[in-house]
């Protein structure tokens, strides 16, 4: 398949069969379009890459997650409380996964080039990862469309390190994505919020950078608790945390799966045995879905070969599904 913007991109349909139809019964998979028309408010897109998670010296893996996700996600059914979440969910096209080649910088490129279109017309767009250098590609579609984002994330690493010197040249990886944002000459990212970090898995050396360059990073046993006494940690990030702050309109999201407690996402490239509990992973999801400033959301670092019972994979898909079900009440 072609992306119909016209840029020669390419994806392909992965094969995601969905249980025998039972009366009464429709799940998203059934609701979901796969071309793209003048109703299309959101769009889906796999990026089955881990060469940048190689590169860094991860577990590889991430790159069977798209249809992993899609096989969990596609069988589930909108929520039967919200009508409007059936009704929406029929303006959303599934593109597909892009057709990687293995050259992080060309599929970074055509990332952004597939997903300019339809951030320039206003559509939300959600990617499915792939490793985290899937982000850079992302930053590229807004910058592509001509629009200025903040990026606010919710990982356990801030995943600024430098490029590494491959074969002579200076190349990306899974690690380096919003360093990657923030020295863009667009000037694309007006700025980065990451919240949920590690202690353990922080260098000074990158937080001292992160904080030249006026970057948030926030610690998991830094988290402030909502009313409800969970961990809330897009209350620790300035767009959600000042209320009076209207400097931005535009935000990229991105959920890192790492950043869960590992209890309930062990199919990660780097699992965090004392990660977010999953309602407040969940909750977050659910409230950058009822934001009309997410532009785009990435969930990623699902690692489908180290998730033996797809224990992760049904985390992610439920990630993606309480982010639509959010996205389904926009005005």
């Amino acid at each position: 398949m072609v992306d119909p913007s016209g840029d020669g991109v390419r994806f392909r349909r992965p094969e995601c069969p969905l249980p025998p139809a039972k009366p009464g019964e429709r799940r998203l998979g059934d609701l979901v379009a796969s071309e793209v028309d003048a109703s299309t408010t959101l769009v889906i897109v796999g990026f089955p890459s881990d060469e940048g998670v190689r590169r860094n010296g991860g577990r590889a893996g991430a790159a069977d997650g798209p249809p992993a996700i899609r096989n969990a996600l596609w069988r589930m059914m909108p929520d039967p409380r919200l009508p409007e979440m059936a009704a929406m969910l029929e303006r959303i096209c599934d593109l597909g996964d892009l057709e990687v080649s293995g050259d992080l910088e060309r599929d970074q490129a055509a990332l952004g080039a597939a997903l300019a279109p339809h951030v320039a017309a206003g559509r939300t767009v959600v990617v499915l990862g792939g490793g985290h250098e899937t982000a850079y590609g992302v930053l590229l579609g807004h910058a592509g469309a001509g629009r200025e984002v903040f990026i606010a994330n919710l990982d356990a690493h801030p995943d600024v390190r430098p490029r590494r010197e491959i074969d002579g040249v200076l190349r990306g990886h899974s690690g380096s994505p919003f360093r990657q944002a923030l020295e863009h000459p667009s000037k694309a990212c007006r700025g980065y919020a990451v919240a949920a970090l590690q202690p353990s898995a922080v260098s000074a050396e990158h937080l001292a950078w992160m904080r030249s360059r006026d970057a948030t990073a926030v610690f998991i046993d830094e988290l402030p608790r909502d009313p409800a006494g969970r961990s809330d940690p897009l209350a620790a990030l300035p767009p959600w945390r000042d209320s009076s702050d209207e400097g931005h309109s535009s935000f990229m999201a991105l959920l890192v799966l790492d950043a869960v407690e590992a209890s309930a996402a062990p199919g990660v490239s780097a699992p965090s045995p004392a990660g977010l509990p999953v309602d407040s992973w969940l909750a977050a999801a659910e409230r950058l879905g009822a934001d009309p400033r997410v532009a785009s959301l990435d969930v990623v670092e699902l690692s489908p070969p180290h998730d033996p019972d797809g224990r992760t994979a049904r985390l992610a898909a439920l990630t993606v599904w309480r982010f639509l079900r959010g996205w389904s009440g926009r005005a």
